[in-house]
Protein backbone atom coordinates (compact mmCIF):
# COMPACT_ATOMS: atom_id res chain seq x y z
CA UNK A 1 0.00 0.00 0.00
CA UNK A 2 1.64 3.52 -1.07
CA UNK A 3 2.36 6.16 1.66
CA UNK A 4 0.47 9.13 1.12
CA UNK A 5 2.35 12.81 1.59
CA UNK A 6 0.00 15.33 2.30
CA UNK A 7 1.23 19.05 0.70
CA UNK A 8 0.98 21.52 3.76
CA UNK A 9 -1.95 24.37 3.16
CA UNK A 10 -1.06 27.19 1.20
CA UNK A 11 -2.90 29.61 -1.43
CA UNK A 12 -3.02 28.31 -5.19
CA UNK A 13 -1.84 31.28 -6.28
CA UNK A 14 1.15 31.04 -4.41
CA UNK A 15 1.98 27.33 -4.63
CA UNK A 16 1.80 28.00 -8.65
CA UNK A 17 3.90 31.01 -8.73
CA UNK A 18 6.29 28.95 -5.99
CA UNK A 19 5.93 25.71 -8.66
CA UNK A 20 7.00 27.95 -11.77
CA UNK A 21 9.89 29.61 -10.00
CA UNK A 22 11.57 26.73 -8.98
CA UNK A 23 10.91 24.58 -12.24
CA UNK A 24 14.09 23.38 -14.17
CA UNK A 25 13.14 22.82 -17.98
CA UNK A 26 15.79 19.95 -18.03
CA UNK A 27 14.58 17.95 -15.15
CA UNK A 28 11.27 19.32 -13.71
CA UNK A 29 7.92 18.92 -15.36
CA UNK A 30 5.46 21.33 -15.70
CA UNK A 31 1.87 21.48 -15.28
CA UNK A 32 0.51 20.50 -18.54
CA UNK A 33 3.16 17.87 -18.90
CA UNK A 34 2.97 16.44 -15.69
CA UNK A 35 0.50 12.72 -15.18
CA UNK A 36 -2.30 13.47 -13.05
CA UNK A 37 -1.55 11.53 -10.55
CA UNK A 38 1.23 13.64 -9.89
CA UNK A 39 0.15 17.07 -11.00
CA UNK A 40 0.35 18.31 -7.40
CA UNK A 41 3.83 17.10 -5.76
CA UNK A 42 6.83 15.98 -7.49
CA UNK A 43 7.68 13.81 -4.94
CA UNK A 44 6.60 10.80 -5.41
CA UNK A 45 6.84 7.11 -2.68
CA UNK A 46 7.47 3.27 -3.48
CA UNK A 47 4.03 1.61 -4.80
CA UNK A 48 2.48 4.77 -6.01
CA UNK A 49 1.13 5.27 -9.57
CA UNK A 50 2.63 7.97 -11.33
CA UNK A 51 0.92 7.18 -15.10
CA UNK A 52 -1.16 5.25 -16.95
CA UNK A 53 -1.11 6.90 -19.92
CA UNK A 54 1.02 4.65 -22.31
CA UNK A 55 3.11 7.84 -24.22
CA UNK A 56 5.17 7.60 -21.10
CA UNK A 57 8.35 5.46 -21.07
CA UNK A 58 9.78 4.43 -18.09
CA UNK A 59 13.15 5.26 -16.64
CA UNK A 60 14.88 4.69 -13.49
CA UNK A 61 13.15 4.12 -10.44
CA UNK A 62 9.95 2.69 -11.67
CA UNK A 63 8.40 -0.48 -13.47
CA UNK A 64 5.67 -1.78 -15.31
CA UNK A 65 3.40 -4.40 -14.13
CA UNK A 66 2.93 -7.64 -16.82
CA UNK A 67 0.27 -6.68 -18.83
CA UNK A 68 -0.35 -3.41 -18.00
CA UNK A 69 0.50 0.23 -19.06
CA UNK A 70 1.03 1.82 -15.46
CA UNK A 71 3.82 3.06 -14.55
CA UNK A 72 5.16 2.68 -10.83
CA UNK A 73 7.49 4.61 -8.63
CA UNK A 74 10.11 1.93 -6.72
CA UNK A 75 11.79 4.52 -4.99
CA UNK A 76 11.16 7.52 -2.95
CA UNK A 77 12.08 10.51 -4.47
CA UNK A 78 11.84 13.40 -7.06
CA UNK A 79 9.93 12.69 -10.36
CA UNK A 80 11.84 14.02 -13.45
CA UNK A 81 11.22 14.09 -17.06
CA UNK A 82 12.93 14.30 -20.01
CA UNK A 83 10.85 14.35 -22.80
CA UNK A 84 8.57 11.18 -23.01
CA UNK A 85 10.69 9.25 -20.34
CA UNK A 86 9.91 9.66 -16.64
CA UNK A 87 12.55 8.79 -13.65
CA UNK A 88 12.53 8.91 -10.23
CA UNK A 89 15.69 10.48 -8.31
CA UNK A 90 15.75 8.71 -5.12
CA UNK A 91 16.14 10.61 -2.07
CA UNK A 92 19.36 8.74 -0.73
CA UNK A 93 21.15 6.40 -2.90
CA UNK A 94 24.38 3.56 -2.79
CA UNK A 95 27.24 4.69 -4.61
CA UNK A 96 27.42 3.84 -8.46
CA UNK A 97 30.90 3.09 -9.34
CA UNK A 98 32.02 4.30 -12.70
CA UNK A 99 35.54 3.65 -14.00
CA UNK A 100 38.82 5.97 -13.00
CA UNK A 101 37.10 6.74 -9.79
CA UNK A 102 39.04 6.91 -6.19
CA UNK A 103 37.53 4.81 -3.42
CA UNK A 104 38.29 4.53 -0.21
CA UNK A 105 37.41 0.59 0.92
CA UNK A 106 37.59 -1.52 3.54
CA UNK A 107 38.33 -5.10 3.44
CA UNK A 108 35.17 -7.41 3.96
CA UNK A 109 36.51 -10.78 3.13
CA UNK A 110 39.58 -12.60 2.07
CA UNK A 111 40.02 -14.86 -0.78
CA UNK A 112 42.35 -17.07 -2.26
CA UNK A 113 43.25 -14.47 -5.20
CA UNK A 114 41.16 -11.67 -4.01
CA UNK A 115 40.03 -9.55 -1.26
CA UNK A 116 36.01 -8.63 -1.62
CA UNK A 117 35.88 -4.78 -0.54
CA UNK A 118 33.23 -2.38 1.41
CA UNK A 119 32.94 0.84 -1.28
CA UNK A 120 28.92 1.88 -0.57
CA UNK A 121 28.26 0.49 -3.63
CA UNK A 122 25.13 -2.12 -3.64
CA UNK A 123 27.69 -5.09 -4.46
CA UNK A 124 30.99 -5.96 -2.81
CA UNK A 125 33.72 -4.86 -5.39
CA UNK A 126 36.74 -7.14 -6.23
CA UNK A 127 40.77 -6.41 -5.41
CA UNK A 128 42.52 -8.97 -7.60
CA UNK A 129 46.16 -10.37 -6.14
CA UNK A 130 47.74 -9.18 -9.28
CA UNK A 131 46.22 -5.57 -8.99
CA UNK A 132 48.98 -4.76 -6.31
CA UNK A 133 52.42 -4.12 -6.05
CA UNK A 134 54.48 -6.70 -4.10
CA UNK A 135 57.02 -5.34 -1.08
CA UNK A 136 60.43 -4.81 -2.85
CA UNK A 137 58.39 -3.76 -6.10
CA UNK A 138 58.97 -7.29 -8.09
CA UNK A 139 57.13 -7.01 -10.88
CA UNK A 140 56.56 -10.78 -11.35
CA UNK A 141 53.64 -13.03 -11.72
CA UNK A 142 51.82 -13.92 -8.48
CA UNK A 143 53.09 -17.60 -7.51
CA UNK A 144 51.06 -20.11 -4.94
CA UNK A 145 53.34 -18.71 -2.52
CA UNK A 146 51.86 -15.00 -2.75
CA UNK A 147 48.70 -16.71 -2.16
CA UNK A 148 49.54 -18.13 0.77
CA UNK A 149 50.63 -15.03 2.35
CA UNK A 150 47.53 -12.74 1.44
CA UNK A 151 46.42 -11.94 4.15
CA UNK A 152 50.20 -10.30 4.95
CA UNK A 153 49.30 -7.72 2.96
CA UNK A 154 45.46 -7.09 3.32
CA UNK A 155 43.63 -8.49 6.26
CA UNK A 156 39.84 -7.72 7.19
CA UNK A 157 39.13 -4.80 8.59
CA UNK A 158 41.76 -2.94 6.93
CA UNK A 159 40.83 0.27 5.12
CA UNK A 160 42.47 1.26 1.74
CA UNK A 161 42.02 4.06 -0.99
CA UNK A 162 42.42 2.13 -4.83
CA UNK A 163 41.08 3.17 -7.84
CA UNK A 164 37.87 1.51 -10.08
CA UNK A 165 39.97 -0.38 -12.77
CA UNK A 166 36.95 -2.44 -14.57
CA UNK A 167 33.26 -2.86 -14.06
CA UNK A 168 31.50 -6.12 -14.83
CA UNK A 169 27.49 -6.99 -15.96
CA UNK A 170 26.90 -7.94 -12.64
CA UNK A 171 27.40 -4.82 -11.13
CA UNK A 172 30.89 -5.34 -9.72
CA UNK A 173 33.71 -3.82 -9.71
CA UNK A 174 37.37 -4.44 -9.59
CA UNK A 175 39.87 -2.36 -8.28
CA UNK A 176 43.67 -2.15 -7.81
CA UNK A 177 46.25 -0.28 -6.14
CA UNK A 178 49.17 -0.57 -8.39
CA UNK A 179 50.29 3.41 -7.87
CA UNK A 180 52.11 4.04 -4.70
CA UNK A 181 49.54 6.84 -4.17
CA UNK A 182 47.30 3.84 -3.12
CA UNK A 183 47.08 1.55 -0.59
CA UNK A 184 46.71 0.78 2.89
CA UNK A 185 45.70 3.71 5.18
CA UNK A 186 46.74 4.20 8.93
CA UNK A 187 47.68 6.88 11.24
CA UNK A 188 43.97 8.72 10.75
CA UNK A 189 40.43 8.68 11.22
CA UNK A 190 37.49 7.38 8.96
CA UNK A 191 34.61 9.58 8.09
CA UNK A 192 31.76 8.05 6.09
CA UNK A 193 29.03 10.44 4.25
CA UNK A 194 26.05 7.75 3.72
CA UNK A 195 24.21 8.18 1.04
CA UNK A 196 26.24 11.22 0.07
CA UNK A 197 28.71 9.40 -2.55
CA UNK A 198 29.86 9.22 -6.40
CA UNK A 199 28.04 13.67 -6.36
CA UNK A 200 24.29 11.59 -6.40
CA UNK A 201 23.47 14.27 -3.76
CA UNK A 202 25.77 16.66 -5.35
CA UNK A 203 22.81 19.50 -5.45
CA UNK A 204 22.13 18.49 -1.03
CA UNK A 205 25.57 18.00 0.22
CA UNK A 206 28.53 14.90 -0.55
CA UNK A 207 31.49 14.25 -2.25
CA UNK A 208 31.95 14.96 -5.96
CA UNK A 209 33.84 14.13 -8.14
CA UNK A 210 36.84 16.82 -9.19
CA UNK A 211 40.76 17.06 -10.43
CA UNK A 212 41.94 16.32 -7.03
CA UNK A 213 40.65 13.90 -4.51
CA UNK A 214 43.64 13.82 -2.37
CA UNK A 215 45.20 16.64 -1.38
CA UNK A 216 47.41 17.86 2.06
CA UNK A 217 45.94 20.52 4.32
CA UNK A 218 48.66 22.88 5.92
CA UNK A 219 47.30 23.18 9.83
CA UNK A 220 49.03 24.98 13.05
CA UNK A 221 50.00 21.83 14.08
CA UNK A 222 51.30 20.32 11.25
CA UNK A 223 49.97 19.06 7.73
CA UNK A 224 47.20 16.69 7.41
CA UNK A 225 46.60 14.52 4.45
CA UNK A 226 42.88 14.13 3.26
CA UNK A 227 41.27 11.36 1.04
CA UNK A 228 38.18 12.19 -0.56
CA UNK A 229 36.44 9.21 -1.98
CA UNK A 230 34.01 9.46 -4.52
CA UNK A 231 32.16 6.75 -2.82
CA UNK A 232 31.54 9.17 0.31
CA UNK A 233 34.01 7.11 3.01
CA UNK A 234 36.93 10.12 3.97
CA UNK A 235 40.05 9.40 5.17
CA UNK A 236 41.81 11.91 7.00
CA UNK A 237 45.48 11.10 8.23
CA UNK A 238 48.83 12.44 9.76
CA UNK A 239 51.36 13.63 6.96
CA UNK A 240 53.98 11.33 6.91
CA UNK A 241 57.21 12.36 8.43
CA UNK A 242 60.02 10.43 7.52
CA UNK A 243 62.31 10.20 4.43
CA UNK A 244 60.78 7.10 3.30
CA UNK A 245 57.19 7.92 3.13
CA UNK A 246 58.42 10.89 1.26
CA UNK A 247 59.92 9.33 -1.46
CA UNK A 248 57.05 7.53 -1.69
CA UNK A 249 55.06 10.44 -3.10
CA UNK A 250 57.42 11.16 -5.97
CA UNK A 251 55.99 7.50 -7.25
CA UNK A 252 57.78 6.16 -10.77
CA UNK A 253 56.85 2.83 -12.55
CA UNK A 254 61.02 2.63 -12.83
CA UNK A 255 62.00 3.29 -9.15
CA UNK A 256 59.40 1.11 -7.46
CA UNK A 257 61.91 -1.54 -6.46
CA UNK A 258 63.12 1.70 -4.14
CA UNK A 259 60.14 2.98 -2.96
CA UNK A 260 57.89 -0.13 -2.16
CA UNK A 261 58.93 -1.82 0.68
CA UNK A 262 57.20 -3.78 3.72
CA UNK A 263 55.89 -0.35 5.41
CA UNK A 264 53.41 -0.34 2.71
CA UNK A 265 51.51 -3.21 4.26
CA UNK A 266 52.15 -2.19 7.45
CA UNK A 267 48.81 -2.07 10.35
CA UNK A 268 50.55 -0.34 13.01
CA UNK A 269 50.19 3.35 13.13
CA UNK A 270 52.79 5.78 14.12
CA UNK A 271 52.55 7.71 17.07
CA UNK A 272 50.69 11.00 16.66
CA UNK A 273 51.15 14.26 18.31
CA UNK A 274 47.85 15.25 20.17
CA UNK A 275 47.51 18.85 17.93
CA UNK A 276 47.67 16.79 14.55
CA UNK A 277 45.03 14.72 16.69
CA UNK A 278 42.72 17.53 16.79
CA UNK A 279 42.80 19.21 13.80
CA UNK A 280 41.89 15.71 12.03
CA UNK A 281 39.32 15.42 14.37
CA UNK A 282 38.34 19.31 13.30
CA UNK A 283 38.49 19.08 9.77
CA UNK A 284 36.08 15.62 10.02
CA UNK A 285 33.49 17.26 11.99
CA UNK A 286 33.88 20.53 9.10
CA UNK A 287 33.36 17.68 6.71
CA UNK A 288 30.30 16.68 8.38
CA UNK A 289 29.17 20.16 8.58
CA UNK A 290 29.40 21.06 4.89
CA UNK A 291 27.25 18.00 4.15
CA UNK A 292 24.62 18.95 6.40
CA UNK A 293 24.39 22.33 5.31
CA UNK A 294 23.72 21.01 1.63
CA UNK A 295 27.54 21.88 0.23
CA UNK A 296 29.64 20.32 -1.75
CA UNK A 297 32.85 18.53 -0.12
CA UNK A 298 35.99 19.12 -2.14
CA UNK A 299 39.57 20.68 -1.82
CA UNK A 300 38.36 24.42 -2.21
CA UNK A 301 35.78 24.10 0.39
CA UNK A 302 37.30 22.39 2.71
CA UNK A 303 40.31 24.63 3.02
CA UNK A 304 38.04 27.47 2.49
CA UNK A 305 36.13 26.65 5.82
CA UNK A 306 38.79 25.19 7.57
CA UNK A 307 40.70 28.89 7.88
CA UNK A 308 37.31 30.25 8.11
CA UNK A 309 36.71 28.13 11.40
CA UNK A 310 40.10 29.05 12.72
CA UNK A 311 40.16 32.69 12.34
CA UNK A 312 36.69 32.48 14.16
CA UNK A 313 38.11 30.16 16.65
CA UNK A 314 40.72 33.04 17.17
CA UNK A 315 38.16 35.74 17.58
CA UNK A 316 36.10 34.03 19.80
CA UNK A 317 39.19 33.54 22.23
CA UNK A 318 39.93 37.32 21.95
CA UNK A 319 36.62 38.63 21.70
CA UNK A 320 34.75 36.19 24.35
CA UNK A 321 31.43 35.44 22.69
CA UNK A 322 31.00 34.44 18.57
CA UNK A 323 27.71 32.62 18.57
CA UNK A 324 28.55 29.52 16.25
CA UNK A 325 25.37 27.63 16.49
CA UNK A 326 25.24 23.96 18.05
CA UNK A 327 27.43 21.50 16.28
CA UNK A 328 28.86 21.24 12.94
CA UNK A 329 26.37 22.10 10.92
CA UNK A 330 26.08 25.70 13.19
CA UNK A 331 30.06 26.23 12.64
CA UNK A 332 29.84 25.22 9.40
CA UNK A 333 26.89 27.38 9.07
CA UNK A 334 28.48 30.69 10.31
CA UNK A 335 31.77 29.87 8.42
CA UNK A 336 29.77 30.45 5.50
CA UNK A 337 28.16 33.19 6.04
CA UNK A 338 31.18 35.25 6.95
CA UNK A 339 32.56 34.00 3.78
CA UNK A 340 29.51 34.21 1.98
CA UNK A 341 29.99 31.34 -0.13
CA UNK A 342 26.82 29.92 -2.04
CA UNK A 343 26.20 26.47 -2.76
Amino acid sequence: MPITIVAPSAPAAQSHLHRDASSDSDSEMSDDDLPTSTSTKSIVTPGETITSDAQWMRGHGTYIPPSSTTIISTVAGHLHKTNKLLSVQPLRARYTPEIGDLVVGRIASVGTKKWSVDIAAPMLASLPLSAINLPGGILRRRTAVDELNIRTFFGEGDLLVAEVQALHQDGTASLHTRSLKYGKLRNGLFTSLSGAGGGILSRRGGVVRSKRQTFTLSTAAGEIDVVLGVNGYIFISAHPKTAAAAASTEFSITRLEETVSETLYSSQNDEIEPGVLSEITRVSTLIKGLVACGKRVDEDFIVRVYEGAVEMEAEEKMLGGVDTGVGAKGVVHAVLERLEIGG
